[in-house]
Formats: structure tokens, sequence, C-alpha cells
């Protein structure tokens, strides 16, 4: 079974047994994250391998960090995730890329990524769930962070935090790589 396949596999036993634990409907679940019932459907039945932006609307409306549906394996107190089972979302043939790191239920999910944006390439994000805060450090290069359409130039060795339940986006407008670690904190489901 190849690592997509995998991947396919865990999003449909976990995103079907997340929406269970919370007792949500396919409809209820469709309603709270935007994504159609009919998607969902074939989700949780592994007949298709769903984008970032709609397993992430389907996470935040579950109030589960993507690490879950991805991959819900309960250990110790303690889990290391090694580089090799870190999580690539997406990648450009230009070398950009962004890769989950970590997740953990702290009072609500809390997500840690590394995100690669090389020249001239950037993502962006739907807006979270009021009360999402993100955090981040720039380690390499300039980002141009993007929040409600305003830009803001967070340079090497600067952090930033802004209420992410807005449209939000990075982008490296410079001629070198831009690195950074970020961290998602989302409110618990209510």
């Amino acid at each position: 079974m190849s690592d997509l396949d995998q991947l396919t596999q865990s999003l449909a036993r976990n995103l079907k047994r997340w929406r269970g634990e919370r007792g949500f409907t396919l409809d209820a679940l469709a309603a709270r994250s935007g994504v159609s019932r009919g998607m969902i459907i074939q989700i949780e039945q592994a007949r298709t391998n769903p984008s970032v932006g709609t397993t992430v609307k389907l996470a935040d409306a579950l109030g589960v960090p993507i690490t879950t549906l991805l991959d819900h394996e309960q250990g110790p107190q303690v889990r290391l995730v090694p580089e090799s089972r870190a999580v690539r979302m997406w990648s450009t043939e230009a070398g950009s890329s962004t890769t989950l790191l970590v997740g953990a239920e702290a009072r609500g999910p809390l997500e840690l990524w590394t995100c690669r944006l090389m020249p001239g390439e950037g993502t962006t994000s739907d807006p979270h769930p009021e009360g999402t805060v993100e955090l981040l450090h720039v380690t390499e290069g300039e980002l141009t962070l993007l929040v409600d359409g305003l830009a803001h130039a967070v340079p090497a060795k600067t952090s930033a935090t802004f209420e992410a339940h807005v449209p939000h986006g990075y982008r490296n407008e410079g001629g070198e790589p831009t690195v950074f670690t970020m961290a998602v904190a989302i409110p618990p489901v209510r």
C-alpha cells in the first residue's frame, strides 16, 4: 500500500470516528465545515484524497488537529515524531513546501508546522474558527504575512502572532528561500 493510500485510509477511518464521537450527522458536519455531504461520504469511504484546504476545514469543524485526522495512534504521554513521520501537506516543483510536524490537544487542538517558501511562492488559508491563534517564527529569509488583506513583513529571527479567524496567507517576495515554524491553537468545539 502506498503512502497516499495509507493516508487516504487513515483519513477515512479517523473522519468517521471523530464525526461519531462528536455526534455529528453527515449534514451537521457539512454545515459546520462548508464541505459538501457528498465529499464527506467519499472521504469516509476512502474513495477520494481531498485537498489540504478541505481536510483543514473538516479538522476545524471537528475541533481536532489535522494530525488527528491523518493519524490517530494513541501513544504514551510523550510522543516523539521523527522527520520521517511528519506529514508533507503540499510542495511545488520549485521547492516550496509545508510540513505538519506534530499536533496535540490542549484546551483545544494545537498544531506545530514547518514551512519553506521559495522566492515568488506562497500559500493561503481559509479563516479558522473564531478564537484560533497562530504564532510563527521566521528562521531564514523574510516572510510576507497576509492577514485580512494587509501585508506584514516578518524578517528572519522575528516572531509574529495573529488571530486567524480571517483570511490569511504567507508569501516569499524576496530572492532567497523563506523558512518558518508556525503553531496553530484552535479553540475547543463548543
